[in-house]
């Protein structure tokens, strides 16, 4: 598999590079009134209006620093910028490197991560992109 390696409050992250349509800075954000927790607005791409979304407080991960990049994942017609510290890396992962993801508990446990792989002697989220876009599409 190919995988983008994201990083998100200071960890680590991949996504199955077949669901990424691209990755640019974000120069602003425009709120939205009403949108669905975590989309914190909307900036033009090239035209095109694109949600964005920060997992940070969905990961309970640091959230006091802005982030300046956007990698945008699309699932069916949706697509939305998920933002990331860095730029990602790309790579290719092995079959070997996958591990089934402990599973949560509670209301706040969400299904975005249902993979981990072992990167650098650490295990690391494999975001779902269509089941983190389906949730955001029930929410809307």
């Amino acid at each position: 598999m190919r995988a983008a390696i994201i990083s998100m409050g200071g960890e680590l992250f991949t996504i199955d590079l077949l669901n990424v349509r691209e990755v640019f800075v974000v120069e602003s954000i425009t709120p939205v009134p009403g949108m669905p927790s975590g989309l914190v607005g909307v900036t033009n791409l090239r035209g095109t209006v694109i949600p964005l979304l920060d997992l940070r407080p969905m990961f309970a991960l640091k959230a006091d620093v802005p982030l300046r990049y956007a990698v945008v994942v699309k699932h069916g017609n949706w697509q939305v910028g998920v933002l990331v510290d860095t730029v990602p890396e790309i790579r290719t992962l092995s079959k070997d490197q996958f591990l089934p993801a402990p599973t949560g508990t509670g209301e706040k446990a969400y299904p975005f991560v249902s993979t981990v792989v072992k990167l650098e002697d650490r295990l690391r989220g494999v975001l779902e992109t269509s089941v983190m876009l389906s949730y955001l599409e029930g929410t809307s």
